[in-house]
């Protein structure tokens, strides 16, 4: 078997994931354009293997296990502005390996408004599109107008396509159902036929012209909320969604369970919803802890929390 350029192989995940923990993956590449991303798609069809598009893994755990295919995280990040017939209305189109932390302070030095709520958020567009980033009275899915989505071949989503909800969207939940399938032919011992998920190539998202001083006014504002709200150490962010009229942080802290340690992982004492890596957590050991505060969440509360955190 020849491995394609650019494809590492037995590449440890903890390396690519904010948990900084995680098993190896058995190929692991970068593509930056989408022809290089078609490109690896083809090659992993053609050897029957298991393909799984990521960001930056700033919302990832992968466990001690590994992946037995190629993970693949897309960096392609160039950016175009359209102007509209109306003066205030800007178009911008931005490929998906992007952070949106550069993606927000770029836009806002420009005096174009829509996505100041996302400063300081972690991650790429891509992951951003796909699970409806959001905070701070914003989302994702307010300021999208189309999505390039790149599977057997390109095509265009509108927002309405995107079937956007409270973190998730159609494409989020296909990631679901592709692992689904994935955990059923492994059970089978078969790889005939391996699914392969789409991959968010690009977005373009409607902004307005702005005053840029009122914009970074703004912004400071939410740095300092977050940075507050934000526990120190490795950690995915938010590990639980939020329930409806609920918050999944209050709801760890009624049942006891700040502070709770298994392993090398923690509830962090600041915020409930954060799992923290202490320095020596291995993905067992976080996943573990999840699995302790579903459980214990369920049986005190009757309430599911459903995760915020893509487990491959």
């Amino acid at each position: 078997m020849q491995v394609p350029s650019g494809v590492r192989e037995a590449e440890p995940m903890q390396r690519h994931t904010s948990w900084r923990t995680g098993g190896i993956a058995r190929f692991y590449a970068e593509p930056t354009s989408m022809h290089e991303a078609q490109a690896l798609a083809d090659w992993a069809r053609e050897m029957e293997m298991p393909l799984i598009w990521i960001g930056r893994g700033t919302n990832l755990l992968v466990r001690e296990t590994g992946f037995p295919g190629l993970i693949a995280a897309y960096r392609g990040q160039a950016w175009e502005l359209e102007e509209k017939p109306d003066d205030d209305l800007v178009h911008l189109r931005i490929e998906a390996g992007a952070t949106m932390t550069s993606l927000v302070r770029r836009v806002a030095a420009m005096g174009l408004a829509g996505l100041e709520w996302a400063e300081g958020l972690p991650g790429t567009v891509g992951g951003a599109v796909i699970g409806n980033a959001g905070c701070y009275g914003g989302d994702m899915a307010g300021s999208l107008v189309s999505v390039e989505v790149l599977g057997e071949a390109l095509e265009v989503w509108t927002v309405e396509r995107m079937g956007y909800g409270y973190r998730t969207s159609v494409l989020k939940r296909g990631e679901a159902a592709v692992e689904a399938a994935r955990h059923t032919q492994a059970e089978q011992s078969s790889r005939e036929w391996w699914p392969q998920p789409p991959l968010v190539v690009a977005a373009t998202f409607r902004l307005l012209r702005s005053d840029p001083a009122s914009l970074h006014s703004r912004m400071a504002a939410i740095a300092m909320q977050r940075k507050a709200r934000t526990p120190a150490g490795s950690s995915c962010g938010s590990v639980f969604k939020n329930p409806p009229g609920e918050s999944a942080g209050r709801l760890i802290e009624q049942v006891g369970l700040k502070g709770f340690m298994l392993g090398g992982a923690i509830v962090s004492p600041l915020h409930a919803n954060y799992i923290i890596n202490t320095g020596q957590a291995t993905a067992t050991d976080i996943l573990n802890l999840i699995r302790h505060v579903q459980q214990e969440v369920e049986q005190q509360t009757g309430i599911t929390l459903e995760l915020e955190v893509r487990i491959i």
